[in-house]
């Protein structure tokens, strides 16, 4: 019998004893975790380009039991190209983990990151004022954001201002910048970024990252239904090596929340076939799917897509 067995069978009014299982659920699960993490990350030399999943839920953090197998962080990826350089994309809550092992890995080093952002929705840009990275003069960030998607520097400003927060964005001490991009593509330590618009309330972008061969799309919050943006989505997916959609309805849901700006797992899997993606990840789950829900819906999708795995928070690929 397995710890999570004992958890389930602890009646609720024994207050002690559920506890204690829930201390040894907690611990079991993070043995199991870092094993997967050792598994997943032992062949990390010589990959043309390198991820890492700190944030995959959408909307609002959702950290309770039910879902720390998937994961309960909003939005954040980080890349490494052949480069020093750190590239990350989103600042939802998975930011603030990111930022501690950054500090860690550059303790005596100066790091430079580049930070796309895909819109400014809260889920988005949340965890930016507890990155720690920001409140050491060492570094520098340059902050990149979509001409077509929302304005981001006004955005981090605002949220960061009283009575909201008690630091301004202004006083922080790193070196930073901002850039809006338009529709070309860019090019940052080896790797090439292609920004593209998305169909989102208020505006939303993606990205195509390339090195080398290797191609990475994420697609973090869009929702299907706009000819020409599903046509450009495809088009600029084509035969990449991953394709990360968001995934946060399935199609039952999705007809109660329609324009409320996200896909179903249907639709992300009818891209990727579309597009002849290598891999499809799932990405932004909906607070309210737990890990059992969420692992249903990734076989779902697999019976259209078969190289499709769910988003992980920990989760390495390299490419």
């Amino acid at each position: 019998m397995t710890p999570l067995d004992d958890y389930r069978r602890t009646p609720v009014w024994n207050g002690g004893a559920r506890l204690k299982a829930r201390r040894s659920l907690l611990t079991y699960l993070r043995r199991v975790w870092r094993i997967m993490l050792n598994v997943i990350g032992s062949n990390q030399s010589g990959f043309r380009m390198r991820l890492k999943f700190w944030g995959v839920r959408g909307s609002t953090p959702s950290p309770q039991i039910e879902n720390m197998g998937y994961g309960g962080n909003t939005p954040c990826l980080e890349m490494r190209g052949p480069g020093p350089d750190v590239f990350i994309f989103d600042g939802g809550t998975g930011l603030r983990q990111l930022g501690d092992a950054l500090l860690d890995e550059f303790k005596n080093k100066k790091l430079r990151i580049h930070f796309f952002s895909t819109h400014c929705h809260w889920d988005h840009i949340q965890g930016i004022p507890f990155f720690a990275p920001l409140y050491q003069a060492d570094h520098e960030v340059i902050f990149y954001s979509f001409s077509a998607a929302n304005d981001l520097q006004p955005a981090l400003e605002y949220q960061m201002k009283g009575p909201f927060f008690p630091v301004n964005f202004d006083s922080v001490p790193i070196r930073r910048k901002f850039i809006r991009l338009e529709s070309g593509p860019v090019k940052c330590d080896g790797l090439t970024i292609l920004p593209f618009p998305v169909n989102h309330p208020q505006g939303a972008a993606g990205y195509r990252v390339e090195y080398a061969g290797a191609s990475v799309v994420y697609a973090s919050d869009l929702e299907n239904g706009h000819t020409k943006l599903d046509t450009l989505l495809r088009d600029t997916a084509r035969n990449a090596d991953l394709l990360i959609h968001d995934a946060q309805y399935t199609p039952e849901e999705y007809e109660h929340r329609r324009g409320w700006g996200h896909s179903t797992w249907l639709q992300a899997a009818e891209a990727a076939k579309d597009a002849k993606v290598k891999q499809l990840i799932l990405f932004h789950h909906d607070p309210s799917h737990k890990d059992e829900f969420i692992a249903g819906v990734t076989q779902d999708a697999r019976k259209h897509v078969e190289n499709t795995e769910a988003a992980r928070e920990g989760w390495v690929v390299s490419l």
